[in-house]
């Protein structure tokens, strides 16, 4: 039966009490479950237990740990960083950590996919804990494996083995429509509380955070959309604070047990104690994972790409939530207070890279402050078009406001779908060949994500959309982790990243953004050119309608999207920012969606930002 939008709402409503009477965890059966899938567990290991490092593979990031720990004092760490732009090098650095593993792996994420990045991944850490390795795992539940069937293969896989589900709807680790709208609707605050940390931490010395998650589009593996992201790796006294953190969310009454959930209780119960062992994955493009594995065993390759590239620096700063997000009566979240106290003591220039341009009211308040500055720092901001986004509503957010974010100084360039970077990567998808069909599980995930892409004009390989959330202070700090310096991650997701203060990194991080910034790479966004009478009319008018709360339908907008033109000005033409002498000369206005194919997007987009408005805390 197919209910409209409507009727589905009034169901849910209807239903609600209904569900949410059997989302308590049966006690009894969750200790059933759990002495079940105890007895099951493979306690087996593949290393002799008389060897002291679980017979981990050899990595030459050992030797950076040595130093590292020799040369710090409690005053004065010592670490090395790498920093990881690449997808594909991102997935092997961590696949060659977990197989040299010698006592721990940690890990936290927001996503956890049943693709091939995904499952490799799990198939590393169930292969680590069968070498003698503890792994705990901590994933968020909403967008993370929703199938009952491997989370109980998961649950026995191991003695050494743990695997904890965050914030589960309804005590379950799959999440059907109706229970989602139920969830919402009987503890909104607590269902709108997500876990979007992405940790890893090796042996309490090696630690890894940034934007990515456990997915293809991570790791430049998907063949239709990838992430532009990057995580920052930390070899040092830092993991110690990484860990507390990790302990923290593990302790919490957020983390849930496997057992404790009722989905996957059932499928450990129907399974009982004689359940196959744990079986590693077949993956849909067996010869990727097959080269990148035998890659992640080299450690030449590890140390000529990795180890020997590393940056020395002093201080590593570990900045993370604690479980459960403190009250919204509160002033200042944990993750988002140091980031605060960066940004009102910059001076000169505030670099800043985020997928979502929506910005928080704390971070509105500073900007203007330092916007009224006798010289305020000049604001250069990286995100993404309407036709890179997977976020088309939180987009539209963005589009709504952004008048408010030029007149206060902010330089902005939004991301192209196709950026001239991308070239070799989408040539290595061509050399790949045709991927298989996606299977069922995959198709299920995408359907079930609030994320959807524009329909773009023209093909032009795989789609890139920038997922990287990164700052740069004065040149001389960087900041790389899972904040998006937005509503959300303000003041319902918890958060974790780290703050390194030195200025050949900060370079390095500042390079790197301003190349997604370039013209091959990116559009830029600046008010539209218009003449004294008609521009102010228009100038008010358009005030008037982005003030209203309901209705924003004026169609003349303030700013546009500008492409560099090298012909102009018989081709003396170089790139420029705007607000220089011969920038309209030299940028073609692309009017405000390039690239983007949807009928009447225009009045679409307005509509959805109108009614979007009150919702900015929550997207």
């Amino acid at each position: 039966m197919f209910l409209s939008p409507r009727s589905a709402l009034v169901f849910a409503l209807v239903a609600a009490p209904a569900v949410l009477a059997g989302c308590a965890v049966d006690p009894i059966h969750a200790r059933r479950a759990a002495a079940t899938a105890s007895a099951a567990q493979d306690r087996a290991l593949d290393c002799a237990p008389e060897r002291t490092d679980a017979c981990a593979i050899d990595t030459p990031y050992r030797s950076l740990v040595a130093s590292a720990l020799q040369q710090s004092t409690p005053v004065a760490p010592v670490h090395y960083v790498n920093l990881i732009e690449r997808g594909e090098d991102a997935l092997l650095l961590r696949t060659h950590l977990i197989r040299s593993a010698r006592r721990s792996i940690e890990i936290q994420t927001f996503i956890f996919s049943e693709d091939d990045a995904g499952t490799l991944v799990l198939d590393e850490l169930v292969k680590a804990a069968r070498r003698g390795v503890q792994v705990r795992v901590i994933a968020d539940q909403l967008f993370s494996l929703d199938d009952a069937n491997l989370y109980a293969a998961l649950a026995r896989a191991h003695a050494n083995f743990e695997f904890r589900v965050y914030n589960p709807t309804l005590h379950k680790a799959s999440t059907p429509p109706l229970e989602f709208a139920a969830g919402v609707l009987c503890c909104f605050w607590r269902f709108n509380q997500r876990m979007h940390d992405k940790m890893l931490l090796v042996d309490d010395d090696i630690g890894l955070v940034g934007g990515r998650n456990y997915e293809n589009r991570y790791y430049d593996w998907d063949g239709e959309f990838d992430y532009r992201d990057r995580d920052l790796l930390a070899v040092g006294p830092v993991g110690t604070a990484m860990r507390a953190s990790f302990d923290a969310f593990w302790n919490s009454a957020y983390a849930v047990p496997l057992s404790r959930l009722r989905d996957v209780a059932g499928s450990i119960l129907d399974a009982g104690v004689a359940a196959p062992r744990y079986a590693v994955h077949a993956y849909r493009n067996a010869a990727r994972v097959a080269e990148l594995s035998r890659r992640a065993d080299d450690a030449g390759f590890v140390r000529a790409r990795f180890v020997d590239t590393a940056l020395r620096v002093g201080r590593v700063d570990y900045f993370s939530d604690v479980p459960g997000k403190p009250d919204p009566a509160q002033a200042k979240r944990e993750s988002t207070r140091p980031l605060a106290a960066l940004l009102l003591a910059a001076k000169s220039e505030v670099v800043l890279q985020t997928p979502y341009l929506v910005l928080s009211s704390t971070a509105k308040g500073i900007f203007r402050e330092l916007h009224r500055r006798a010289s305020p720092p000049h604001v250069i901001v990286s995100t993404n078009s309407l036709a890179a986004t997977d976020a088309f509503y939180v987009y539209a957010l963005s589009y709504k406001y952004k008048k408010r974010y030029l007149k206060l100084g902010f330089e902005i360039h939004e991301f192209k779908p196709f950026p001239a970077e991308a070239t070799q990567l989408i040539a290595n998808y061509a050399a790949l060949g045709a991927e298989p069909a996606p299977p069922a599980s995959a198709v299920r995930d995408r359907a079930r994500s609030k994320y959807r892409n524009a329909p773009l004009k023209r093909g032009g390989g795989v789609r890139i959309g920038l997922h990287a959330k990164s700052m740069v202070i004065d040149g001389e700090i960087a900041v790389i982790g899972s904040h998006n310096f937005d509503p959300r991650s303000e003041k319902h997701n918890t958060e974790a990243g780290f703050i390194v203060r030195d200025a050949v990194l900060a370079t390095r991080l500042r390079d790197s953004i301003l190349r997604d910034t370039q013209p091959d790479n990116a559009w830029t966004i600046t008010r539209r050119q218009r003449t004294r009478i008609l521009g102010g009319l228009n100038n008010a008018i358009a005030n008037f309608s982005e003030a209203l709360p309901i209705f924003d339908l004026w169609p003349f907008r303030y700013a546009s999207s500008f492409e560099f033109d090298p012909t102009g000005m018989d081709g003396h033409c170089h790139p420029s920012a705007p607000g220089s002498a011969d920038f309209y000369a030299c940028h073609t206005d692309v009017g405000d969606f390039p690239e983007v194919n949807l009928p009447l997007k225009t009045i679409y987009t307005r509509i959805v930002t109108a009614f979007g408005a009150g919702l900015v805390s929550i997207m």
